[in-house]
């Protein structure tokens, strides 16, 4: 059986975390920042975990991460 190939647009986007979650950034960051608060944009600079309804998808696309 042929080697599984990582998509490597998804491996550049997430992490795994220690425990085995999904690390992801968050969206919402790059442009129009003068309406959101300073606590949505402080909020936005954290990570956050990848829905447990996508995870299954994920680490197909991610076999060896």
């Amino acid at each position: 059986m042929p080697k599984l190939k990582t998509k490597r647009a998804a491996a550049k986007r997430f992490k795994v975390t220690g425990t085995g979650k999904l690390k992801r950034s968050k969206a919402y960051k790059r442009h129009i920042l003068t309406k959101k608060s300073s606590k949505t944009k402080r909020n936005l600079r954290k990570a956050g975990l990848v829905d447990s309804t996508n995870v299954k998808t994920m680490k197909k696309v991610l076999p060896y991460l």
